[in-house]
Formats: structure tokens, sequence, C-alpha cells
């Protein structure tokens, strides 16, 4: 074979180090998946879960108890997911509402978003899902890029607070979809695949300037609880996320979607949660939920294996060419993640 001839895309090397294989098919006690999503928004028009009933019976044997759809949206669509999950499965399941942003193009955006989100809270969301367009996408009526530590919406965050909301934040995206796209980027692939998730262009705000709103709007709004999603929206810099716990104590994390970065410095993702274990909330990000990538969290949290795939079965890592390190979190403080800390937040 010659080294030369051989494409990157079909190298796969398997690791050949003999190391500890556990499976953990149920978690260790009974979990709230606070990041999901089961609604159309993302599904093109239809339901990303055909079939609540197949959807229970997965959380039933992987130890899920409760699951939190983040694709309430608004108006008659909030309607219909409260509909198919909260009220046909008490208990089970609990939507979080959106905004619809459009209200920054029109006169009275401020009042226009409070009444937003009493209707949805009228209707039964329970929480607020601010996604990423805010700061990447939402504009004003005057074509001018709205980030979410923007004047207008300081009362927005603050009445969430007022009415019981918890607010789940995404903010920016990963450091590597912000840095120049070329040959040291380690997630070429991944944006090649995607080139829209790619925001280093000129005219994108930078990965830091997006941190550094998000930690405005915490701050700004302290009798609101805010849970920042995929680790405090920086799973590459827990210094940065420790230190928003340590300033802010109306915030929190959601674990989703980052185990390729967490399993990649597993003795700081250790420290982080141990420092601060009432923080930290379970979540999967994993659409539509399957029994693998469950019990890739639970070996992940549960057990000390070492050098194992967070991507099972695919030929190349999503998100890196990289394994994962457990971390083997105490029972005690896995009971909290898993569901004690969703709880009191989210009054279950």
């Amino acid at each position: 074979m010659n080294i030369d001839d051989l494409p990157l895309r079909d190298y796969t090397p398997v690791p050949s180090i003999r190391r500890p294989q556990t499976y953990v098919a149920r978690a260790a006690a009974p979990v709230v998946d606070v990041h999901n999503h089961l609604g159309r928004w993302l599904g093109d028009g239809d339901w990303l879960i055909p079939d609540a009933a197949e959807l229970l019976d997965l959380m039933d044997a992987a130890g899920v108890r409760t699951i939190v759809n983040l694709d309430g949206r608004w108006g008659t669509e909030l309607d219909a997911n409260l509909d198919r999950y909260d009220r046909a499965h008490p208990g089970r399941f609990v939507t979080f509402a959106h905004l619809d942003w459009t209200a920054l193009q029109r006169p009275g955006p401020t009042e226009a978003l409070i009444a937003q989100l009493m209707r949805a809270r009228d209707a039964g969301a329970r929480g607020l899902k601010v996604w990423k367009d805010l700061g990447l996408g939402v504009t004003d009526a005057d074509g001018a890029r709205v980030l979410p530590d923007d004047p207008r919406l300081a009362d927005v965050f603050a009445a969430a607070g007022e009415l019981g909301l918890p607010v789940l934040i995404h903010t920016a995206d990963p450091l590597a979809f912000f840095a120049p796209f070329d040959v040291r980027n380690e997630r070429l692939e991944e944006l090649a695949e995607n080139p829209d998730w790619w925001f280093g262009a000129p005219g994108h705000p930078t990965f830091d300037r997006l941190m550094q709103a998000l930690d405005t709007v915490v701050g700004n709004a302290p009798g609101t609880v805010f849970i920042g999603a995929h680790v405090g929206c920086a799973a590459e810099d827990l210094g940065w996320v420790d230190g928003m716990l340590r300033r802010h104590p109306n915030f929190h994390i959601d674990l989703g979607g980052r185990l390729a970065e967490l399993g990649r410095q597993p003795r700081a993702t250790r420290r982080l949660i141990l420092d601060h274990p009432d923080r930290v909330l379970f979540g999967s990000d994993a659409f539509p939920a399957t029994r693998e990538a469950y019990e890739t969290y639970w070996r992940f949290l549960e057990t000390e294996d070492e050098c194992f795939p967070y991507a099972p079965g695919a030929p190349i890592p999503p998100q890196g060419r990289w394994d994962i390190a457990a971390i083997a979190l105490p029972p005690d403080v896995l009971t909290l993640v898993y569901a004690t800390n969703a709880d009191r937040l989210l009054r279950l």
C-alpha cells in the first residue's frame, strides 16, 4: 500500500490498546434529559418523533423519566407540541417555547416579546429556549444584527424570570466554527459537510464577543434562571464556564451534544462538575434519541473507561478524530446531575 495514495477520508484507524469495555444499559438514577428536540421545527415540517409511544418505551428502557422538548416555538405550533407531548403524557415531557424575533423589526419590540412570553406561559410552556440565531442571524428593522445583550432584550429576559420561565440559551457554537476554514481547523471535515455552520467569515461576531454578550445577559437578569446549553456554550473553555458559574448564581449548564469535547478533557470536566454539583444538568441533544446515544452518556458519566468512541458506529467521528475517556462521577453527584437539579429548576 502506498500511503501517498490514501485519502484522509478513507483512513479510519482502530485503537490497538486493550481496554475495559463497560456496558451501561440503564442510568444509575432516574434521568431528566433537559436538552432534546421532539418537534417539527428541525424536521422540515415533520415530527422528529413519528411515534411518541416508541420514544416512551426507549425512555423506560434507558431510565429516562422526563424529556424537555426545546421545539415549542410559538402560537399554534406551541399548542401542537403541548398537545402531542405534555398533555398526552403528563410528567414525561416538558415543552419550552421560543420567541418570534421578527418582533424586533416592528415598533415596540420589547413589549411585544414580553407579551409573547406571557402567552407562552399561559398556554403551558415551562421555559424559554433561545437559539444561536440570536447573535448570528436575527436582525432588526434597520438590518442590523441583534446580539443577546441588546438593550431592547434586557427587560424580556428579566420578565422570563418574573413569569417563572427558565431560559435555556444557546449562544455561539464550537470554537472551531469561528476559526479559519483551513488545514489547521480540527473540525474541517464537519464544516465541509455543513458549510453554513462556519462563522469565521467577516461580518459575524467573534466567539468571544458572543460569550461577552451571554455574560452580560445573565448578569443583568439575576432573578432569571439561565441554563447555558452545550456546557455553558463554551465546552472548549471550561475555565470560562467555571468563571460564569462562580460569578452568576443564576447560571447553570447542560451537558447536551458535547461528549466529544468533554471526553477529551475528562479531569477538567470531572473537576467542574464536582465543584458545581448543583448547577449541572443532564442533556443529550441526541435527536431522534437512541438507546446507543444514551448508553454512551451513561458510560461516560458512570464508568472509568478510557479511549472509547463518543459516536459508536460512525466510521469517522463526526465532531473530530479522537476518542474520549469517562469521568466516573460519585453516586450522589450523579443523582443531582441526572434529575434533582432539573426537578428543582423546572419545578417537576
